[in-house]
C-alpha cells in the first residue's frame, strides 16, 4: 500500500497543477531512465500519478503500463492529449500487487514513491520476483541528508506531522541514501548505477539488476 487512495483522490488535481520543484533535476533524471530503456522492453511505472512520466518516456519505444492506485490520478493521465498519440502508454487504477502479478517484466519504475510506501522490504521483493533475469528497477526517491541540508526540507520536516493530522500531507519514511540502497541490495539487486538529481535534499536515483 501507498498510503491511502482517498487521500491522493481528493489531492489529484492539485498535485496536477503543480510545477516541477527543479525542471533540470526532473530533465536530467529523464536521461538516466532512457539509456535503460530499449525499443519493445516491457516496463511497469508504478505510483504513475496523473502519467507525466509514462508520456515523457514514450519516446523509448518500451511498452510502458502506469499504474496508481488512485483512480483520480489515472483519469487525469488518461484525458491527457498526449495519452491519446502514445500508443505504447498505457494507465491502470489498481494496487501494487495487481501490478505486479503482471510480469515478468524487463524493467520496473519507481519515481517518487518508496518513501510512501508501508513495507518497502516486502514491496521491493515482489518487484524483484516480477522482473525477469537481468531486469531493471529504476527508482527515485526523497532521503533524509547526511548532515545539514536546506532550511526549507528543516522547516517542511518540522510542520509535517501538522501537515499529515490534517489530511495535507501523506505518511512517509525517510530514510538515508545508506539504508535506501541497502534495503535495495537486501532485496536481491546489484545496484548500477546512482545519483542525486537534486543534490539537496537527496533525490537518489537508482537503477539496479535482478541477477540472472
Amino acid at each position: 500500500m501507498i498510503g491511502s487512495a482517498a487521500f491522493w483522490n481528493r489531492h489529484a488535481t492539485g498535485y496536477a497543477a503543480r510545477n516541477f520543484g527543479n525542471p533540470a533535476a526532473y530533465e536530467a533524471t529523464l536521461s538516466r531512465v532512457r539509456a535503460h530503456l530499449s525499443p519493445g522492453d516491457n516496463v511497469l511505472e508504478l505510483g504513475c500519478g496523473t502519467g507525466t512520466t509514462a508520456l515523457r518516456l514514450a519516446d523509448t519505444g518500451a511498452r510502458i503500463e502506469a499504474w496508481d492506485h488512485a483512480s483520480a490520478m489515472i483519469a487525469l493521465a488518461q484525458a491527457k492529449p498526449e495519452a491519446a498519440a502514445a500508443a505504447d502508454v498505457t494507465f491502470h487504477a489498481g494496487e501494487i500487487e495487481a501490478a505486479i502479478a503482471r510480469g515478468p517484466f524487463d524493467a520496473v519504475l519507481a519515481f517518487n514513491l518508496l518513501h510512501l510506501l508501508d513495507d518497502l522490504d516486502a514491496t521491493l521483493a515482489d518487484i524483484h520476483g516480477a522482473l525477469r533475469p537481468g531486469g531493471l528497477i529504476l527508482s527515485k526517491t526523497i532521503c533524509k541528508p547526511d548532515r545539514g541540508g536546506p532550511v526549507l526540507y528543516h522547516l517542511l520536516r518540522a510542520c509535517l506531522p501538522l501537515l499529515q493530522r490534517l489530511g495535507k500531507a501523506p505518511a512517509m519514511r525517510l530514510r538515508r541514501v545508506s539504508a535506501l540502497e541497502a534495503a535495495v541490495r537486501h532485496a536481491g539487486f546489484e545496484i548500477i548505477e546512482t545519483g542525486n538529481y537534486p543534490d539537496a535534499p537527496p533525490r537518489r536515483f537508482i537503477v539496479a539488476r535482478k541477477p540472472g
